[in-house]
């Protein structure tokens, strides 16, 4: 799986879909990752509205996209958004709305591998000042990866911290997902851990959870902390940015 995720990472100028091994086909709502290099500021801004959605299920009860999509409007109304990001906003808009679109016709050969919209940073993580490129996947089942597999209706999350060793044992702030279904209105956080052992022992670090999402528009935030130790060495903590998640559940 780690080496899984660093393929994905070196195809940040492609789509944010990618086929593995055979699996039934998923559905068509899918939004790109942003290509490498262009600044990513204004989606890097719906973070909090996403954060504020899954928590406040007030605003949930009375309609999940209305603010996300308000927020995004706004952005694309912004001047000065490099053409990447004004492309992607209207494919996040077509995904919250309900519309259809979002992206090109998925494979039927293979099941989805969702990269979230950007890579995130975390300071320092591979030593004094040395930050680690962080890169975040989700994979709808069925499939058999990450590990022990999400079933139908349910979605694995996997995260890599390119250049560091492996995981702690004891994580001194958790890596979480934080994810709602547009859909279903069903909402949640499931923290990401090396319990399913899919790490290299030299590394990068790679944690991953699977949760009951449900069939639907899933939308996400994978932030956090995350604590690395390599033999003999004094333990590395360090914080990435949030990033964000959008992709369909069959």
């Amino acid at each position: 799986m780690s080496a899984l995720a660093i393929a994905a990472s070196a195809t940040l100028a492609a789509p944010m879909t990618a086929v593995a091994q055979p699996e039934p086909a998923a559905t068509p709502h899918t939004v790109p990752m942003v290509p490498e290099g262009v600044p990513v500021d204004g989606l890097a801004a719906l973070a909090p509205a996403v954060v504020g959605l899954i928590a406040n299920t007030n605003e949930v009860a009375t309609g999940p996209q209305a603010t996300l999509l308000g927020a995004a409007r706004n952005l694309l109304g912004a001047v000065n958004l490099p053409p990447e990001i004004k492309s992607t906003l209207e494919r996040i808009i077509t995904f919250l709305d309900g519309s259809g679109g979002g992206g090109p016709e998925l494979p039927g050969d293979g099941p989805v591998i969702a990269q979230y919209l950007y890579p995130t940073i975390g300071k320092g993580c591979i030593g004094p000042g040395a930050d680690s490129v962080g890169t975040a996947l989700a994979v709808p089942g069925p499939a058999q990866l990450p590990p022990p597999g999400p079933a139908a209706g349910q979605t694995g999350f996997v995260f890599t911290a390119l250049g560091t060793t492996a995981p702690a044992p004891e994580q001194t702030a958790p890596m979480t997902v934080q994810w709602l279904n547009l859909d279903s209105r069903k909402s949640g956080v499931a923290t990401l851990t090396d319990d399913a052992k899919i790490n290299h022992p030299d590394g990068p670090a790679t944690l991953s959870a699977i949760a009951d999402t449900g069939p639907g528009r899933i939308v996400s935030v994978v932030a956090g902390g995350l604590t690395t130790q390599a033999a003999d060495a004094a333990p590395i903590s360090c914080s990435f940015l949030p990033t964000l998640g959008f992709f369909t559940v069959a």
